[in-house]
């Protein structure tokens, strides 16, 4: 695997070896001693999968304190638009994001460390899209930044009025107005 290295530090881009013939594919989605090689120790402890249709955008999301999570996503079938956004106000980077396309074709993989809001759109008719995280979903713990924040900068690439999202994400808040990391 290739790690890749993001304009945001501790955001990689992981690019698999991926080996064809007549009968398929195979790679290796995630190695533990690879991953850890390159990134460092991480503790998964569950993995996640969602299915949406085109248009579909859900996040920005992330839980706050000690539930805080760091994500490994990719996608099995379709393709989307994933984003990170730093969410550290000590960073040099704050408030800036990550996009990646992640696809069944490239097979790329999107690291995320804690400390950072998470969203993808979809761009293909469907799509699967599955995660690791290091922490439980914690409820009291939810937090989000508005989709379409403009102090964000994030250039969807649909038309907004095509955008379909749910009624939570609608009413996050502005970054101005969110719940930040120290």
């Amino acid at each position: 695997m290739e790690y890749k290295k993001t304009s945001i530090e501790g955001v990689y881009v992981i690019e698999p070896r991926v080996f064809n013939d007549t009968r398929g594919y195979f790679f290796e989605a995630w190695k533990k001693d690879d991953f850890q090689a390159h990134i460092g120790s991480v503790d998964f402890i569950q993995d996640n999968e969602s299915k949406s249709s085109f248009g579909v955008l859900r996040g920005l999301h992330y839980q706050k304190g000690e539930y805080s999570q760091a994500k490994l996503v990719r996608v099995i079938r379709g393709r989307v638009l994933d984003v990170a956004v730093d969410l550290r106000r000590s960073s040099a980077t704050f408030g800036q994001h990550v996009m990646v396309e992640l696809s069944d074709e490239n097979k790329r993989q999107f690291f995320i460390p804690r400390g950072f809001a998470h969203g993808f759109l979809v761009l293909s008719d469907e799509a699967v899209f599955t995660y690791k995280v290091d922490n439980v979903y914690a409820p009291q713990a939810e937090a989000g930044v508005r989709w379409n924040d403009p102090a964000l900068g994030i250039e969807w690439p649909i038309d907004p009025e095509k955008v379909l999202t749910s009624d939570k994400d609608l009413r996050q808040p502005l970054l101005k107005d969110a719940e930040l990391f120290d």
